[in-house]
């Protein structure tokens, strides 16, 4: 990997502010059977495509981030976050929504509730970013468009096209039951039951293969890759079909997993690799970050460690 320049990544997508209270769980509340947490310490974290950033800067390449947040605390709590971590903010703020916050209460390493706050962005605040977007095209190598189907990607379909005219490879984890909105891009990352949602079961690797790479040429895709938690990850190109099995350990949080695979997908391929090399390293990335709590990170070092 070239060390001299580092790659520029632009993420664009939904962000939102992850909060963490930590607690001793002791007794059953009397109120309902439900346990008391006494809640001991706060943390909070990047979230969303926000966290996709985090993983891309982790392994050495600059990031830009767009998405929409509220004129709020929440908000106020990521643009700091973001700048702590050296990541370029163009977020939008939208005076008519909350920041969204996704809220874990944790007792004895479990995660026992979320508290999910979120609002859908305003017509004016999207035009606004697809114009921002166009504008910051040029200074980009690869374009990741991650979406929690929480509205900060309803111009995805205008912003794919423009990307793919400037000559920028597109990354995309989506979401929900039309795909046909991501056409065109280089790679999707879907999981198994956001692909389950396309294409309906499979009742063996030959069904899959031949229905995903349907799909892959309906969409003019170049690769779809799938992420398969315990079973690994499978890339379907138009040359062929790479399957990577997973790594053996223990899962503590597969919490933000997808977004550490699209990172690191995004960082190979700026750097030159091909998408059928990319894979193994990013299922590597998948695994190590299951095994760490909550959305979390992956490094240089420790990925290239013990390779």
């Amino acid at each position: 990997m070239n060390e001299q320049v580092k790659k520029q990544i632009l993420i664009a997508g939904d962000v939102m502010l992850d909060r963490y209270w930590f607690g001793e769980v002791n007794r059953i509340s009397p109120e309902a059977p439900v346990p008391i947490v006494r809640v001991e310490r706060r943390e909070e974290r990047l979230g969303g495509a926000a966290n996709v950033a985090l993983n891309a800067i982790a392994l050495g390449v600059n990031a830009g981030l767009m998405g929409i947040i509220g004129d709020d605390e929440a908000g106020n709590s990521i643009e700091n976050l973001l700048k702590k971590a050296g990541i370029s903010s163009y977020l939008s703020r939208d005076k008519q929504i909350s920041t969204i916050i996704k809220l874990r209460v944790i007792g004895r390493q479990q995660q026992l509730i979320r508290i999910d706050f979120e609002e859908k962005p305003t017509e004016i605040v999207l035009r606004d970013k697809l114009n921002r977007f166009n504008a910051l095209l040029s200074a980009y190598d690869v374009v990741i468009f991650s979406d929690y189907a929480k509205g900060g990607l309803m111009n995805v379909t205008a912003m794919i096209q423009a990307a793919k005219d400037a000559g920028k490879p597109v990354l995309v984890d989506p979401k929900g039951s039309d795909f046909a909105r991501y056409a065109g891009a280089t790679l999707l990352t879907p999981n198994k039951s956001e692909l389950k949602l396309i294409i309906g079961e499979w009742a063996n690797e030959a069904e899959l293969t031949e229905k995903a790479q349907n799909l892959r040429r309906e969409l003019n895709l170049q690769g779809l890759l799938l992420t398969r938690s315990e079973e690994g990850m499978t890339l379907f190109t138009e040359e062929d079909v790479t399957h990577v099995p997973a790594m053996a350990r223990e899962v503590f949080d597969v919490s933000g997993a997808g977004d550490t695979v699209i990172a690191t997908m995004a960082v190979m391929m700026a750097n030159g690799m091909r998408m059928q090399d990319a894979v193994a390293i990013a299922n590597r990335a998948g695994g190590i970050v299951v095994g760490k709590l909550g959305t979390a990170t992956v490094t240089k070092e420790e990925l290239f460690s013990q390779m």
